[in-house]
């Protein structure tokens, strides 16, 4: 089972990468874009065939190591 992991900085958190992206998008000629936040995707390839067994044992790798819970959400797909 494929699972792939959304992390993005909490709401209200800095994003200095965003500002970056959203200023050097500006310096292109593209005018539209207010606001960047940018973050992180992961995939895993997992022997587990239980779509809720694999979803918390994600959610686990994410409180473990995968995200920064204090400053960054996270959002588990299974694919």
């Amino acid at each position: 089972m494929k699972a792939r992991v959304h992390i993005m900085l909490k709401t209200g958190v800095l994003d200095p990468q965003g500002e970056a992206v959203r200023h050097a998008l500006g310096s292109l000629g593209f005018d539209g874009v207010d606001k960047v936040r940018q973050g992180k995707v992961i995939e895993l390839e997992l022997a587990e065939t239980d779509p809720a067994k694999a979803e918390a044992e994600v959610a686990r790798m994410c409180e473990a190591l995968l995200a920064n819970t204090v400053i960054e959400r996270y959002d588990v797909e299974l694919v």
